[in-house]
């Protein structure tokens, strides 16, 4: 009975018991605490409560399960303190508060080699990785011979945005250009403040206005769009008018990166799109 008792109480407090547990991973000495006569693993309370500047009774009251719900300042102070990683800060939060914290801006990275393996795998259906600023950073051989020979442009060249609208040839392959430029513009939008880059996007349209007058006119419209699934239609210079399904996905543990998947409904096109790559001098 009395364990049952101990499991439920836990149970019950499952913040306390996380928190508890972090606290119990981490080394007095690699925070220059010295190791002294500790009972149990990890730092103490006080410890705790003081890197998070916090009073050690409200750090105490957190893991008791008293004193009510902590802010989300106070889950973030503590996340500082205990090192958590972005995973492990969300569980806190979620934990805490019951929702996800805010999204923190953090500048895109290139993709590892398992996820450019993933878009190798997926060949012959085009496939390829962006960023919330709309940045290709990876691509399969698929998406170089349907959409886009990537590798032949320069890096800061490789933003969809900016070949929607000054690439008079990618602007020439959409069946309706302007539905679909105002539908990744609305996209464009949300995706910058959803990762949290609203004033770093400040600079690339600014830019973009003075790049674009469409850009500019559909910008000052406000719309906001999902991105979601939908169909794709362009003109292609070999296979000609061409539809895909668009399906986009989210990259776990990179919230910068989303994974765009564009598969033909015409399974003859997949088969011509297999020859082209297969072809010499692909």
């Amino acid at each position: 009975m009395a364990n049952s008792m101990t499991l439920a109480a836990a149970t019950e407090n499952l913040l306390g018991a996380y928190l508890r547990d972090r606290r119990a991973r981490l080394d007095p000495a690699s925070f220059g605490l010295a190791p002294g006569r500790r009972r149990t693993p990890g730092l103490r309370r006080e410890e705790v409560a003081q890197r998070a500047n916090i009073s050690a009774t409200w750090y105490t009251w957190l893991e008791q399960g008293r004193g009510g719900a902590a802010s989300a300042d106070v889950l973030d102070r503590i996340a500082r303190a205990l090192m958590l990683t972005d995973v492990e800060r969300e569980h806190l939060f979620l934990l805490g508060l019951g929702r996800p914290p805010e999204v923190r801006y953090q500048a895109a990275e290139g993709v590892s080699p398992r996820l450019q393996r993933v878009l190798d795998a997926l060949s012959p259906t085009p496939a390829m990785i962006k960023t919330h600023m709309w940045d290709v950073v990876a691509w399969n051989d698929a998406a170089a011979a349907t959409l886009t020979d990537y590798a032949a442009l320069p890096p800061r060249e490789r933003n969809l945005m900016r070949m929607m609208f000054s690439n008079s040839r990618v602007r020439a392959a959409q069946e309706h250009w302007e539905s679909v430029a105002r539908f990744v513009v609305g996209v464009f939008r949300a995706d910058t403040v959803r990762a949290g880059a609203s004033a770093q996007v400040a600079g690339f349209v600014e830019e973009m206005c003075a790049l674009s007058p469409d850009f500019e006119r559909m910008w000052r419209d406000n719309d906001v769009r999902g991105h979601g699934e939908g169909l794709k239609r362009i003109h292609h210079p070999v296979f000609g008018a061409i539809e895909m399904e668009m399906s986009v996905f989210a990259v776990d543990g990179r919230p910068d990166l989303s994974m765009l998947v564009y598969n033909p409904t015409d399974p003859a096109v997949l088969e011509a799109i297999r020859s082209l790559i297969a072809a010499p001098g692909s």
